[in-house]
């Protein structure tokens, strides 16, 4: 299991597993975020995530939640959203597949090489574009 390290304002770093976190990906660009309970003193703790910390969060097992533009044309917004839902699924879609197989040595080395090759930052910048 990975645990993420973070810090919460009041208690400091804190250690954390996937499932606690939210990471919520907007598709312009900026206002990308994170958020979590904090164990210890139970607040709330949202802080911004640049692109080094989505990968990071991405790469730890955190499931993105994406978020539209507010400035597009509706049928732009929800063609690039469903885009980008496809191909990162939301906490709802993997909730909805408890029958999904455990992740194995193998399908780590792979997701890793993919990270590596900048697929990615790839798709966050096709998705602002």
């Amino acid at each position: 299991m990975v645990i993420i390290k973070t810090t919460c304002p009041s208690c400091g770093e804190v250690d954390l597993t996937a499932e606690k976190v939210e990471l919520r990906i907007a598709l312009g660009g900026t206002g990308s975020s994170y958020a979590f309970d904090c164990p210890r003193c139970t607040d709330r703790v949202r802080k911004p995530a640049d692109s080094r910390v989505v990968q990071l969060l991405i790469s730890g097992g955190v499931s993105p939640e994406i978020l539209a533009e507010k400035a597009e044309a509706p049928v732009e917004r929800t063609a690039k959203v469903a885009a980008a839902r496809d191909a990162h699924p939301t906490r709802a879609h993997v909730v909805s597949r408890p029958s999904t197989p455990a992740i194995t040595y193998d399908d780590l080395l792979e997701f890793h090489r993919e990270l590596e090759s900048g697929v990615l930052e790839n798709f966050l910048r096709n998705a602002a574009a």
